[in-house]
């Protein structure tokens, strides 16, 4: 009976245990999600950190991307200017034609731009009582036109027929044009055609007919229209040109003496303005050449010398030769005349232009000025540029040829050039040299 007792306690005790060691399990079970969830929170802090830090590496790169995209150069073939910019004033061999009926008003004969011969008519000026006289005429040519249509029998010959052909031939060629010129020079050929053809049907008529009275009534105003009316013609031969603008005289290329400082700012002129076409007078331009007067204070204005060579840059961006005609020290500035042959009739609407003067340009390998280093060989100072090359930097001696504020053009030296330079032969042995497309540090140190 004992042993019983003793058994079911054993086994009591081991029910108990069990059912403690399930209690803790499931106490375990339960907190467990809790551990999982401290340990995810600490992993997600820790990520997040190291996303924030990488971002901000990232913009910080990207900033300074941006300030200085490099630090380094790629050597290219290139071309450095020595320019400068300026204002300058036109100066042209131009007459001005004007003739006494100016207030009535101009026919232009030669368009603008146009090349004339000496004593060749260039414009007219409106007779007194025109516009009447015109109506006049136009009103008689219908007249005509309706007589000769009803007398067809006088106008079988082959010289009428030829006008016909002429005239007809000269209306079809007008019709896919738009220049002024050959515009009026077939109404001018078209109407003497009429006019032919109505003096030969007045020829065929008789003494007396309506048809010879209504040619005889037109040309009794048309003479009156032409000698009421005042032809100018050209004193040199030249281009027309209807652009004046009163400063033909003071802008004369026989004297530049006149021109200063002080004269050329007092005149009311625009940089740029076109100048407005003329109602009352036209000129003759010599277009083989012309001047550009301009104000400087820069050293090359003065160190300048007459007849020497520089090129122009004008407000179309064509680049031009020019040459040193005129100079004159003032007191702070400078003022030269230069010469130009080319670009002239681009110049023609223009008393007063923005444009550079490229003292000297030198083309061959262009590298930035902050990028060459100096050291000192005995007495002489000698440039060098810091090539990399596949992690590897070599420091190469060069001589500037040609510099300006930002790049300089340069060479490499030659071992005859180095050895008088005090370098040695053994040295030579390991130097290197720049050939297009290095790529150099932007700043040597």
């Amino acid at each position: 009976m004992e042993k019983k007792r003793q058994k079911t306690a054993k086994k009591g005790k081991k029910n108990i245990v069990k059912l403690q060691e399930e209690q803790t399990n499931t106490i375990r079970t339960k907190k467990e999600p809790k551990r999982k969830y401290k340990v995810n929170k600490k992993v997600i802090t820790v990520a997040s950190l190291l996303v924030l830090v990488l971002v901000s590496y990232c913009l910080y790169k990207v900033v300074a991307l941006i300030q200085n995209p490099t630090n380094t150069f790629s050597v290219e073939q290139g071309k450095v200017y020595q320019e400068e910019a300026a204002t300058g004033y036109i100066i042209r061999e131009e007459t001005v034609v004007k003739g006494n009926n100016y207030k009535n008003g101009m026919v232009q004969i030669k368009t603008e731009g146009e090349r004339v011969a000496k004593n060749e008519a260039i414009f007219r000026y409106y007779s007194n009582g025109e516009e009447n006289l015109k109506n006049k005429i136009a009103d008689l040519d219908s007249k005509i036109d309706e007589a000769i249509a009803g007398k067809k029998e006088l106008f079988t010959g082959s010289d009428v027929k030829a006008i016909e052909k002429q005239i007809e031939e000269k209306i079809a060629s007008l019709v896919n044009t738009n220049n002024l010129q050959t515009i009026r020079e077939a109404k001018k050929e078209i109407s003497s055609g009429v006019t032919k053809k109505a003096k030969i049907a007045g020829d065929y008529s008789p003494a007396g007919s309506y048809l010879k009275k209504l040619i005889d009534e037109r040309k009794k105003y048309e003479n009156q229209l032409n000698s009421g009316a005042e032809y100018l013609k050209a004193p040199i031969s030249g281009v027309v040109s209807y652009k004046v603008d009163g400063y033909e005289d003071i802008f004369s290329p026989k004297d530049f003496s006149n021109l200063s400082e002080e004269t050329l700012k007092k005149l009311d002129i625009k940089t740029g303005q076109v100048v407005a076409d003329s109602l009352e007078s036209g000129k003759i331009i010599n277009n083989f050449g012309c001047y550009v007067a301009c104000i400087l204070n820069s050293k090359q204005a003065k160190e300048a010398k007459l007849g020497s060579k520089v090129k122009i840059r004008l407000p179309n961006n064509a680049e031009v030769s020019s040459s040193i005609e005129y100079i004159s020290h003032e007191e702070d500035s400078t003022i030269l005349v230069l010469k130009l042959t080319e670009q002239v009739q681009e110049l023609v609407s223009y008393r007063k232009i923005s444009f550079d003067i490229i003292w000297w340009s030198h083309s061959g390998k262009k590298v930035p000025n902050g990028a060459i280093g100096k050291e000192q060989k005995g007495d002489n100072e000698i440039s060098y540029v810091i090539r990399t090359r596949a992690g590897y930097q070599d420091k190469i001696l060069i001589k500037v040829t040609k510099q300006n504020e930002r790049y300089s053009i340069v060479e490499n030296y030659s071992n005859a050039e180095l050895l008088e330079l005090g370098y040695s032969a053994e040295e030579l042995k390991q130097r290197k040299t720049l050939t297009l497309y290095d790529e150099i540090l932007k700043k040597p140190e």
